[in-house]
């Protein structure tokens, strides 16, 4: 069971870190994805929320370095959390137990970048779900499904070795 821990935050970490570098080096093209969210450009041209657009070019940019931050430091914790949890994973349950942190704060951070960020501040906030171009809400329902279902596994209390 812990190799089997190990191993889902390795991915998941491998995931996250996949998504950050490619919105590094390839910067633009998902720039243009959270510049037409927060402009709100192509929602519904009835909807009453257009009020709440933001389209100084230089605040859409900080709001894409702070997602590109947030999925780096994400990733960095669960490849702190994989280090960690390998070489404890013949100790003790609660040296385990304490190895999991770092992963914990790595999903954790995940969970609210996903599902605070792109489904409740850009899907809701920002009317995401009314682009049929520009609505990141099925990925971002990925990314949170997959974070809570490792939460809640890696939670799970581990066994003694050996018992």
């Amino acid at each position: 069971m812990r190799l089997s821990k190990v191993l889902l935050v390795l991915v998941i970490a491998l995931w996250l870190a996949l998504v950050a570098f490619g919105n590094i080096t390839d910067y633009g093209s998902n720039l243009v994805f959270v510049q037409h969210v927060l402009a709100m450009d192509t929602i519904i041209p009835a909807a009453r929320i257009h009020y709440r657009a933001v389209h100084a070019p230089v605040l859409q940019h900080v709001a894409y370095l702070l997602i590109i931050l947030a999925e780096a430091v994400a990733a960095i914790f669960c490849w702190i959390g994989v280090c960690r949890m390998w070489l404890s994973r013949q100790a003790p349950t609660t040296a385990f137990q304490r190895a999991k942190r770092s992963a914990v704060f790595g999903l954790s951070l995940a969970v609210m970048l996903w599902l605070g960020g792109f489904m409740a501040i850009g899907g809701e906030w920002f009317g995401m779900w009314m682009s049929a171009q520009w609505n990141g809400l099925a990925s971002a329902f990925r990314f949170v499904t997959v974070s809570l279902l490792a939460l809640v596994y890696l939670g799970q209390r581990d066994d003694e070795i050996g018992d």
